[in-house]
């Protein structure tokens, strides 16, 4: 009777070990899986969050791009074709930031890829920044502007499934006042902080309309004078040569600003900002690199600080909260 037992509790934990593999799996497998769900492909979890949020249960959903890989330089890897091929959408951001070259034939050739950044720069080009005469994909960095892609996920979901328009809507207008509420809290929070204080220095230059949106006081905002409250030795894409004035151009920032504290990303190295300390140290300047790092082109792991988009940027705005009070 014992023996028994014992093969009984043996046989039951193998069987749950095997449940819970599957189960890791079962994100990805269900999306492959036929089914007359609409099958929606984004290129980043950021917007995958917001299309899984607004479709629910009434759609499969999965991110191409995912863990901390750079999305400005993603090439496809195996596996990828297959997601592609079988998306019945897929959403990507645009504005130049997926400039890989096979990924970009993919979108580009897709029947309906649709592109969340380009549509906001169609409706209202002011609103898009450009950086040494480029565009600026980071849009997602400003709650307020990224709530603007929900109507284009629900629209492109609402024809894809017609049955379900209603419930698509519903789901976007519910999400559009929780990220809207969100903005306005993070924006209370950091404008707390004295505007002194305010100033960022991160990695790679994808903290331009997190800046505009909620570290510049009104005036800064209106005048288009927020600028100088964030810098950077990389540019828009963390994939270029640093070169020496790069880093001279940071270092004379740090020293004008009397800024003491830059920022890592948590997909970016830190060799830059290494290379920052430590030419300001020779210039007589302390400065120390924060232990936490930012989110910027990636969300945070599963069941971490950082794993959806708006707990992403709030995340953000308490590291620098934490660093500058």
């Amino acid at each position: 009777m014992a023996l028994l037992k014992i093969f009984f509790l043996c046989f039951f934990s193998l069987f749950l070990l095997g449940c819970s593999s599957s189960t890791t799996l079962s994100k990805t497998e269900a999306w492959v899986a036929q089914n007359d769900r609409v099958k929606v492909l984004s290129t980043t979890a950021m917007i995958d969050d917001v299309v899984g949020q607004i479709g629910k249960e009434r759609i499969d959903h999965i991110p191409l791009i995912t863990g901390e890989i750079d999305p400005h330089s993603y090439e496809l890897v195996k596996g990828d074709d297959e997601k592609l091929s079988l998306a019945t959408i897929i959403f990507y951001n645009g504005l130049g930031l997926e400039h890989g070259a096979s990924l970009r034939y993919q979108i580009e050739h897709h029947p309906n890829a649709i592109g969340v950044g380009n549509i906001i720069l169609e409706r209202q080009p002011e609103l898009i920044l450009h950086s040494d005469k480029e565009i600026d994909p980071h849009i997602w960095m400003d709650i307020s502007l990224w709530s603007r892609i929900i109507g284009p996920i629900v629209e492109a979901l609402s024809q894809a499934d017609p049955d379900g328009k209603e419930f698509y809507q519903a789901n976007g207008e519910q999400l559009l006042e929780k990220m809207l509420r969100e903005h306005r809290n993070i924006y209370e929070d950091l404008q707390n902080i004295p505007k002194e204080k305010r100033f960022l220095v991160t990695s790679h230059d994808a903290f331009n309309y997190f800046t505009r949106a909620y570290l510049a006081f009104s005036e800064e905002t209106a005048r288009e004078h927020w600028q100088s409250r964030c810098d950077a030795p990389e540019g828009l894409a963390p994939d270029g040569q640093l070169s020496a004035s790069d880093i001279q151009k940071i270092v004379d920032h740090l020293i004008k600003y009397q800024i003491q504290t830059v920022f890592p990303e948590s997909n970016v190295s830190r060799d830059s900002l290494k290379k920052v300390v430590h030419a300001c140290a020779q210039k007589g300047l302390k400065v120390t690199i924060s232990n936490d790092a930012l989110y910027g082109d990636a969300m945070g792991p599963l069941n971490g600080a950082a794993d959806t988009y708006l707990k992403m940027i709030r995340h953000d705005a308490n590291v620098l909260i934490e660093a500058w009070k």
